[in-house]
This record gives C-alpha cells, structure tokens and sequence, in this order.
C-alpha cells in the first residue's frame, strides 16, 4: 500500500457535496460585572464546561448538576442547600449562575439505579435532564402493553417530582447500515477521530458496535482493508473502538473532513447540558443541536449500554461512529445509536470521547493536520464513493474530484449549520 495520508481522516467521509462553509471565529469569554458575587459571567461553552467540572468538585454533595444557557452565555448550577450562603456565594464567586432544586445528584443516581434494575426493557434509554432536576425516561415505539406498564410503575415508584416519561416514535437502533463511507463486508459506518494509539501507531475511534461487526475495514466498498480493530467495547460500558490503521506510515490529521473543508480538532471535552454540537456522519452529512443529557443508559435490542451523551442532532444507518464536535473544535462524542431520522427527528446517544480514549489507552490527533480529509489520492474509493452526479454517483469518489463529490456529494447535506457557518447548497442535486 502505497504511503499517503489517511483515507478515514477524522468523520472524513463523503457527505455534504458542493456545500461552502463559513468557519466564524467563537466570541470570546468576558465578565458580565466586575463583582462575580452580584451576576454571573458570561462564558463561550467551552469555558463553561470547564469551570462545571470545578464546581462539582466544590461544590461537593450540594451540587445537583449544571447546564449551559445559550442564550444569556451562562452557565446554571443546581444547588440543594440553597439556605447555606457560603454555598450560593462559593458558585456565584465562581461566575455560575445558582438555581435552588429538590432532587441531589445522589437522589438521581439512584432513581436511575432502580430503572436499571427493575425497567431494563428493550427500547427504553434514561438520562438526568439538570434543567427539570428531573430523569428523563424515553420509550421507544416497540415498549407496548406489559413492558409499558412496569415502565410507569417503576417511575411512579421513584416518587413525585424525581422522573417523567414521554414516547418516542421511532425505535431506538444503533446506526449499522450497507454502503459507502467506511466498510467491512455489508456493513458501513463513519470515522469518528483520528487518535495515536497507545504504542505509537496511528489509529481512528469509532463506534463499538462497528468494532464488532466486523473486525477489518476498508475505505471503499469491495475495496483492500486499511485498518484492523484493536479494541471494541458494546454492549456495556460504552459504545467504542479502536482502530489501528496497517500502513504505520499513514498520516492521520487531527481534524474533521466536511466535505471540502476542514475542523481542526484541537482537544477532548467533556460535554455540558445545552452546549451546541455538530455531528459529522457519512449518511446524512453535517447537522447540529444541543446536549440534552449526561450519563446516559439506552436498552438497545443488542444489550444495554451506559454512559452516553443525549442529544437532539438526527443521524441515521451509517452515520455510526461518526464526529460529534464543537464550533471551537473541541472532540465530544462518537454517534451510537438514537431513534428517528433527519426528516423528524429524534433522539441520539453519544460515546464520550474523553472516556473512549482514557479505556484504549489513545491520544487524540495524529500526522500534521491538513490533506484532503476523506482521501486525497483514491480517497473513498474510485467509483462508489458520494458520487459525481446523483447521491451515490457514479466516478468521484469520496475526495476523487471535490471532497464529497461534485454535484450531489451523497445526495442528502441535511445539516444546518447553526453557528458553525451558513450551508450553501444544502445537499445540491439532492
């Protein structure tokens, strides 16, 4: 194998066509008022992040969970000893803005501990929403008659004013699905970050049930593997993998690849309820939405899985393991699974990046940023790729002529685009 730059840069796989994006700079950081005491600060999303971690370390058993305000730039801390001034002051010294709330964190885990053990149904996926101080119980479609009974009893049982439960109308799958992007025999997934591996090679994570599926992946369809999986996590405590590219030579720029231009991927964070992400996947191309939940457990029909990140960003079968990333370009998650599609919506889960990387025993980047992102050679295949005309095209390839194709990319370029620039195009020729 000839040594060129990696096929699978990060999320780099054929998906937004023509599209032209913007990259604006994020607005920097700046106190509301010089007495951090009277008024919170205003903070960018990712200072947010930063400064929730700290507070829950000072906070100690008064913490009761944090979001993020888009819209005043704040950052919301729920307290349960609202009565204990030093508390209030501590946080609001901090720049937080502080909330009273019933439930404690401790209270919350454990009414998630009794889902677990007495409502772990096929369909169903629990999550802590900071902003209702509530949990947040979602069933799927296929959770009827018996099993939706013992699912609102047990919630019934946790109490007043500790969960709710709503439906959803889709059913909740992981996104495996045949086709293009990254391949192994009839399944296809989607890059998420390149990373070095523990021992130095380069490597990509992605999503674990990938790593499962198939333990060899190549960059076309019918086409030579270029990398083999080291590690793969699903179902359980994550949803993950490590993948070694063969060619130790390879290049793997720490960036993602939206289809003729890049994100360079700077660092790993932990998310923030209400933090706006983007998500990069080979099917559906670039959407974004909001964090809507931590600590996430989603009863999938392969087994249950814990520890995701919830989100309202769409996906569909083959967006699997694709980027979930910040504006700033931070690394936040890897796709998982959810319900729904790009037309109504839904619910998603996410791997945490941070944790996927301290089990494998990885790094995040690689090579020298830069390249072509999904192949600047053969990129994603010489005639399967996004295609040159129509969706899954006929020549381009995913990088052959112009990133994702030059007409139509893969026929979809559902994304927004909110924040991270105006979408031109929109899926031209879709």
């Amino acid at each position: 194998m000839p040594k060129r730059k990696a096929a699978i840069a990060a999320g780099g796989v054929a998906a937004l066509g023509a599209a032209a994006i913007l990259l604006p700079n994020a607005n920097a950081s700046q106190d509301a008022a010089p007495d951090a005491t009277a008024a919170p600060k205003t903070l960018k999303a990712a200072d947010a992040s930063d400064l929730a971690s700290r507070l829950a370390g000072l906070l100690g058993d008064s913490f009761a969970g944090s979001y993020y305000d888009a819209g005043s730039k704040q950052l919301v801390v729920n307290v349960v000893d609202g009565d204990d001034n030093d508390v209030v002051v501590q946080a609001r010294k901090a720049g937080a803005k502080v909330r009273e709330v019933a439930n404690s964190l401790s209270e919350l885990r454990s009414g998630a501990q009794t889902l677990k053990s007495e409502a772990t149904i096929p369909g169903t996926a629990w999550a802590v929403d900071p902003r209702t101080n509530k949990i947040v119980v979602t069933a799927d479609s296929t959770v009827t008659g018996k099993n939706w009974d013992r699912l609102e009893s047990t919630v019934e049982r946790l109490g007043p004013g500790m969960a709710g439960v709503k439906k959803s109308a889709g059913t909740f799958k992981t996104f495996l699905s045949g086709g293009d992007a990254i391949f192994a025999g009839g399944a296809r997934c989607s890059a998420g970050f390149n990373v070095t591996a523990g021992d130095g090679t380069p490597a990509f994570l992605t999503a674990g049930h990938c790593g499962v599926a198939a333990a060899q992946w190549s960059d076309a369809q019918g086409g030579q593997p270029i990398a083999t999986v080291d590690q793969a996590t699903f179902p359980g405590a994550g949803d993950f993998a490590l993948v070694k590219y063969d060619d130790p030579a390879t290049q793997a720029p720490s960036e993602v690849n939206l289809g003729g231009q890049t994100v360079a991927i700077s660092q790993a964070a932990d998310a923030t309820v209400g933090l706006q992400v983007f998500r990069m996947g080979s099917t559906t191309g670039l959407n974004d939405g909001q964090v809507t939940g931590l600590d996430a457990t989603v009863n999938y029909p392969e087994g249950t899985v814990t520890g995701l990140i919830q989100t309202n960003v769409c996906a569909e079968p083959g967006d699997s393991g694709g980027s979930l990333f910040t504006q700033d370009g931070q690394a936040i998650g890897l796709t998982s699974g959810g319900s729904g599609d790009c037309t109504v919506g839904g619910e998603t889960f996410f791997q945490p990046v941070t944790t996927a990387l301290a089990a494998v025993g990885a790094t995040l980047g690689g090579g020298a940023a830069g390249g072509a992102g999904a192949g600047d050679d053969a990129g994603a295949g010489q005639g399967a790729g996004a295609g040159d005309q129509a969706g899954a095209g006929q020549e381009a390839g995913a990088g052959d002529q112009a990133g994702a194709g030059q007409n139509a990319g893969n026929g979809r370029g559902h994304g927004r685009g909110q924040g991270l620039g105006e979408i031109v195009g929109n899926g031209v020729g879709n």
